[in-house]
């Protein structure tokens, strides 16, 4: 009988697809893209209206020539690559390539993985979306125009191995001048006064000064706050207005990516990446006992809020069944989208309600569990009654002075019981009576100063960008991933700051190259991109006008001032001669060195690594131990080096389990001239060593618990697959340079 191959993006969303299809399919994985733009050039004819060359990818071509053989052997090819743009480019590609084997190709989209939405895709299979595939291709394109065109400009003006990127350099901009910002704030004192007070009925409360003679309170040092706390302790405190109100709160709208990559990082603490990670192991499929592989959410790249009929009779039904009748509304609830989301896919959701989150928490890594558990509850929520609170507002007035206390008193918690509001005491008010007198207890000035905007982080990032309509959320982790790979900002505390390198790249960009790096021109360019996909916008139009504006900026650059030989400078002073240090290339990449050379010859690491302190005491000397990072890697000594020079000979426990699953944990090892590698904790019984460090980190791929790192060699570094049978691999740094042709330097070119 022949067979339909159908072709998917994972080994694992091949493993959950086929469950479904049953013996008349043939599911075969492509492992993402399998054809892009040449590494070594450019790859884009300008002049032939920006057409692309594309080659397959070195490390695909043994998938292609597979997926060409068994074309020939089954009836039909069905394209079922993720619903969105990329997806849709990764099957273009693969009809491309798989024309010559096989003329009947279809495309199914599947925006959640279950039999019943498989089977009905599969009964509805359509041609593939050309608009999705010019967005992509003109998107694809100008990433290349960006890394390829700006990058060797900054190698030749500044140094070698930077890099620009159509979005990453503008959210780096974002960064910087949130530095800024925080460096040129200047504090102010103010000083703040509360009143505890007692009214006839308890608890006692607190109010806030608010208005002194009807004027806002503004009290700029402690011998104001003295004075003001001296007239306030003769003067009744009298009760002159109480307002109560009855509110409610509605739930918020169910997930689309942004608000799920900024909840899991306000929640559990989830970078960006690892949370697009953990959702697509979630979307694609992971085994539930003995239902097999289940697809648990809908696909998890999407900016729209709506949910289909059947999803919202499904969560009311439940709703009935597991919470009092209070908590069911009359009606259901529709979310509208904004006005620029694409309606392609539904929000984020659970694809069944037979799959509670403690249902299948047996069978879930705990970061499933927790993302899985707050998509859980986020659209449950959205279908719940709404919240009543009753808001309370007391003035008071004492002499000239007038204060004000709020309240809330939860009458019923609807959709909160879900996200439950923690209950503060200070919130909660008396009943009282309008006129009354009230006791003074205490009076509390306190002194304060104005605080600098917060620093970014990875959630507030997204939320910036999002609202400035800066790139998609589902470019957002690589954006990030790729300003901390080029030291371009460092994360301290879960917060980025921008390195010296990082507020010098941003300065030049932005003096060069005004248009791009400008805040609204990049959002502008988001929007002809979804104009193009919904066939509004001639892509080639398009890019003939963002190219004219970068290459009148190019020429500009070229002609201005360099820095590559001086290095550039920090603010920071030589260890030895107090001159100003800069960064400088080198063979091996770029350093901090002393301006004054060759006078003085000072080198240092440009990513500095601090020793970290450890509860351990060292048993010489009684000091505390710390990890030190040297040239092998990190190791354990004394804080009190070089006085004391012991070091921590035992192997440190990784906490990864050994990948040949046979109990054992993967130790960091030296061999016995100093050198680290990595080897199981049951040894001689399981001899698995490697020289490259494991990472905790699951595979992409086939959701492999971590990765392995490859320590750079001939210049690459890169993590790849801990299993032997998956071809996962991403590099992660680029040392050498090519000397003819530039390297990748955009989005997708900066890796």
């Amino acid at each position: 009988m022949q067979k339909s191959l159908v072709i998917v993006e994972s080994p694992a969303k091949a493993k959950t697809v086929n469950r479904y299809l049953g013996s008349g399919y043939l599911v075969k994985a492509s492992m993402g893209h399998i054809r892009d733009l040449p590494k070594k050039k450019l790859g884009v004819e300008i002049e032939n209206d920006f057409k692309p060359e594309y080659k397959i990818i070195p490390e695909k071509k043994k998938i292609v020539t597979e997926l060409q053989k068994w074309a020939k052997k089954c009836d039909s090819v069905v394209l079922a690559a993720d619903p969105d743009r990329e997806g849709e480019a990764i099957c273009w590609h693969l009809s491309h390539l798989l024309k010559n084997a096989n003329k009947n190709i279809y495309r199914v989209l599947l925006h959640e993985i279950t039999k019943k939405a498989v089977t009905e895709a599969f009964k509805n299979l359509g041609e593939l979306d050309q608009n999705k595939i010019r967005t992509q291709q003109t998107r694809r394109i100008l990433d290349r125009l960006v890394g390829y065109l700006i990058s060797p400009l900054l190698w030749k003006k500044i140094g070698r191995g930077l890099s620009a990127g159509r979005v990453q350099s503008v959210a780096l901009r974002l960064i910087s001048e949130r530095e800024k910002e925080i460096k040129d704030f200047v504090s102010e004192e103010y000083w703040t006064i509360a009143a505890h007070l007692q009214a006839a009925n308890p608890p006692p409360f607190k109010a806030a000064l608010t208005k002194i003679e009807g004027q806002k309170a503004k009290i700029e040092d402690g011998k104001k706050a003295e004075e003001i706390v001296g007239e306030l302790q003769k003067a009744p405190f009298i009760l002159k207005g109480v307002k109560v109100e009855e509110k409610k709160k509605n739930p918020y709208p169910p997930y689309i990516t942004s608000t799920l990559q900024q909840d899991a990082f306000r929640f559990l603490r989830f970078p960006v990446k690892r949370t697009m990670s953990i959702a697509q192991r979630l979307y694609e499929g992971l085994d539930i006992g003995d239902r097999g592989s289940v697809g648990l959410i809908t696909y998890m790249r999407t900016d729209s809020v709506r949910v289909s009929n059947l999803a919202i009779s499904l969560a009311r039904k439940y709703i009935e069944k597991n919470y009092p009748p209070e908590y069911l509304p009359d009606k259901a609830r529709v979310f509208k989208n904004k006005r620029k989301a694409q309606d392609a896919h539904e929000a984020i959701r659970p694809t069944s309600f037979d799959l509670s989150p403690e249902e299948v928490k047996p069978y879930l890594k705990k970061e499933e569990y927790s993302l899985y558990n707050l998509i859980w509850k986020r659209f449950l929520a959205t279908q719940m009654s709404s919240a009543v609170v009753e808001e309370s507002e007391f003035e008071i007035e004492a002499s000239k002075y007038l204060f004000k206390a709020k309240g809330e008193v939860m009458k019923f918690d609807g959709f909160l019981t879900l996200f439950p509001k923690p209950k503060k005491e200070e919130d909660i008010l008396p009943k009282v009576t309008e006129g009354e007198e009230l006791t003074l207890l205490e009076l509390e000035p306190k002194q304060n100063f104005t605080q600098p905007p917060p620093r970014f982080t990875e959630g507030s990032l997204v939320k910036e960008l999002e609202a400035k309509g800066i790139g998609r959320p589902s470019t957002y982790a690589p954006i990030i991933a790729t300003l901390q790979d080029r030291v371009y900002v460092v994360k301290e505390k879960g917060r980025f700051i921008p390195t010296d390198l990082g507020l010098f790249v941003t300065d030049y960009l932005v003096k060069t190259f005004p248009d791009l790096m400008e805040l609204k021109f990049t959002a502008r360019m988001e929007e002809e991109l979804d104009r193009i996909s919904e066939g509004e916008q001639d892509w080639v139009d398009a890019l003939r006008k963002y190219y004219e504006r970068l290459d009148r900026d190019l020429k500009q650059g070229m002609e201005a001032e360099g820095f590559k030989k001086k290095g550039i400078p920090l603010d920071e002073t030589c260890p030895r001669c107090e001159r100003q240090l800069v960064i400088k290339d080198g063979r091996y990449g770029r350093f901090v060195a002393c301006s004054g050379y060759p006078d003085c010859e000072y080198k240092g690491s440009l990513q500095k690594k601090e020793a970290e302190p450890l509860e351990e005491k060292c048993p010489r000397c009684g000091n505390q131990l710390v990890v030190r990072y040297g040239k092998y890697g990190s190791f354990i000594a004394c804080s009190n080096y070089p006085q004391c020079t012991y070091t921590k000979k035992e192997s440190r426990d990784t906490g990864i389990p050994c990948p040949r699953s046979c109990g054992g944990k993967i130790l960091r090892k030296k061999t016995r001239k100093g050198k680290i590698f990595f080897g199981c904790g049951n040894y001689p019984q399981c001899d698995f060593a490697t020289w490259d460090e494991p990472v905790k980190q699951p595979c992409p791929e086939c959701s492999r618990e971590f990765v392995l790192r490859k320590s750079p060699i001939k210049g690459d570094s890169y993590l790849y697959c801990s299993n032997e049978e998956c071809s996962y691999k991403e590099m992660t740094e680029k040392k050498k340079i090519w000397e003819k042709e530039p390297t990748p330097g955009g989005e997708e070119d900066s890796l």
